[in-house]
Parts: structure tokens; C-alpha cells; sequence
């Protein structure tokens, strides 16, 4: 299976990348190498857990978009200055109090928080969400969507894929999650926390829900 998103800004599943002329499309189960043998993967696993518990973040999320930005290389600057794990860009770790862009902690929390943030803009819209975290939130509105930018569109696709890959793990061993995470509340009454839908709103948005109940209606923009 692979994802892609295309020019509308909508992300779609395919076993036939070659029939969707979507050379963007990203590979759902083995978009990177396995998870072990990612250098540095371990290392932050709990730092990820605890603070993605306190700020009320999906911790494989929180990985997935590391995995993407740095591949959990903690001092990674990226060509137009971004730092750390989370890639925070000088004015993002400014508006979020990051003091040093590569002390592993101060740059997770100050991910996160841009993360809650964005999700709070765009709630229920994943895709919508790593467009702003990889482009910025006004380029987003500005837009009404995925804006139009190559390397916006391949981000998305490719952290939708990792999440989705770490999704089905997560399945596979719910009951081994650490026992210090706790979910949000809307997911303490679920069991297991394997039971979240995937589904298209009517502006074919992707999305994530914990009931069929909760996909969201159409948004009407006004011009």
C-alpha cells in the first residue's frame, strides 16, 4: 500500500502508485529501515512517552514526525536552519521558550506544543496539521489546504505513512504499551486503543476518530 497527497490536498491510499501519477507516492509499511535499527530511536522512546502524555499528543505521532524530520539525530540542522529532533526553526523555538534548539528535551516539548497547537487550528485534519508543521499554519490558511508546494505534499505523505506503520504495530502489542503513558481522555474508554477509525470527510480530508460518530461534516470556506 502506498499514500500519496495530490494537488486538492487529499490523501489517498493506493496499491498501484504507478496508475495514480503521484510520484510522490510513499510506501505505507516500509517507508524507512525497522524501527530497531533506527539510530537513536531507543534513546528518546520515554522522553517522547512522558512528555506527549503531559501535553496531550499521540506519542507514535510525535515519533513518526521525528523519524521524517531528523531520523532521531538530535543535532540535525537542515538547509534552511531548522534544529534538533523536531526540526524547530529559530522563531518557532522562540515562540515556544526552546533556550538551546538541541537539548533533546526543550526541543521534543517545544515540538509538541507547536503540535498541540496546530491541532487545535485544524482539529481532526492530519494532514492539514503536518502541512502547517512543515510549512507553517498561514501558508495553510492561506491556501485552504495542502498548499501546493512539492516538498509540503511529500512531507505529509510520508508521515501519514509512518504513522500509519506505527498505528499497526501499536495494534499488534496495545497491551505492551509502558504503563506510564496514559491516554487523552477521549481514548481512556476505549479498549483496546486499537479501536480508531480512518475516514474521508465530505472535502476529502483524511482523518482519525475514535467513533464512525465523530466524522466530521463538510467545511464550508467563505472567499
Amino acid at each position: 500500500m502506498y499514500v500519496y497527497v495530490d494537488a486538492a490536498g487529499t490523501a489517498l491510499f493506493t496499491d498501484a502508485p504507478g496508475e495514480s501519477s503521484a510520484s510522490d507516492a510513499q510506501p505505507v509499511r516500509e517507508v524507512e529501515r525497522p524501527a530497531a535499527d533506527t539510530p537513536g530511536i531507543g534513546r528518546y522512546t520515554e522522553l517522547i512517552l512522558r512528555i506527549a502524555n503531559e501535553e496531550n499528543v499521540d506519542p507514535d505521532l510525535v515519533q513518526a514526525i521525528i523519524q521524517a524530520e531528523s531520523n532521531f539525530d538530535s543535532v540535525a540542522v537542515s538547509r534552511k536552519g531548522a534544529r534538533g529532533l523536531m526540526q524547530l526553526m529559530p522563531a518557532t523555538a522562540v515562540r515556544f521558550a526552546v533556550p538551546d534548539a538541541f537539548d533533546p528535551e526543550a526541543n521534543i516539548r517545544g515540538g509538541i506544543q507547536y503540535l498541540r497547537v496546530l491541532q487545535g487550528f485544524f482539529p481532526g485534519r492530519l494532514p492539514l496539521v503536518l502541512a502547517a508543521y512543515n510549512a507553517g499554519e498561514n501558508a495553510v490558511l492561506r491556501y485552504q489546504g495542502i498548499p501546493p508546494y512539492a516538498e509540503t505534499r511529500q512531507y505529509v505523505a510520508r508521515v501519514l505513512a509512518l504513522y500509519e506503520r506505527r498505528k499497526r504495530t501499536a495494534s499488534a502489542t496495545a497491551s505492551g504499551r509502558p504503563s506510564g503513558f496514559a491516554p487523552p481522555e477521549a481514548l481512556k474508554s476505549i479498549t483496546p486503543l486499537a479501536a480508531i477509525f480512518e475516514a474521508v470527510d465530505g472535502d476529502g480530508i483524511l482523518f482519525y476518530t475514535t467513533s464512525p460518530a465523530g466524522i466530521p461534516p463538510p467545511q464550508r470556506h467563505s472567499r
